[in-house]
């Protein structure tokens, strides 16, 4: 089992920061790959970010690029989010999730977080 915990979000004004955070804990040798997620009410739940854990190979979702950056801290078990310039159109719920693939991008995520809400305001 791997438990994973968010932090961070917020409410900011367009143009804006906000950076991400997600703990994980438990059995974290079973995933390869960590990503954030994220759902806009009555939206389906979009792929934003991925990682390769094994070696901090990165994707990113058109909509981001250039403006989020994901990354790892190994020695606290802990993914970031970094995300700039945001926009209303990223008020969203964002959840980190842990999974395996080989390509993380399309890889199958079995643990969730509660999941974090950012509102970008213009």
């Amino acid at each position: 089992q791997v438990q994973l915990v968010e932090s961070g979000g917020g409410s900011v004004q367009a143009g804006g920061s906000l950076r991400l955070s997600c703990a994980a804990s438990g059995y974290t040798t079973s995933s390869n790959c960590m990503g954030w997620f994220r759902q806009a009410p009555g939206e389906e739940r979009d792929r934003v970010a991925t990682l390769y854990t094994g070696g901090g190979g990165t994707r990113y979702a058109d909509s981001v690029k250039g403006r989020f950056t994901v990354s790892q801290d190994n020695a606290k078990n802990t993914v970031y989010l970094e995300m700039n310039s945001l926009k209303p159109e990223d008020t969203a719920m964002y959840y980190c999730a842990a999974g395996r693939g080989v390509t993380c991008w399309w890889g199958t995520y079995n643990y969730w977080g509660q999941g974090t809400q950012v509102t970008v305001s213009s």
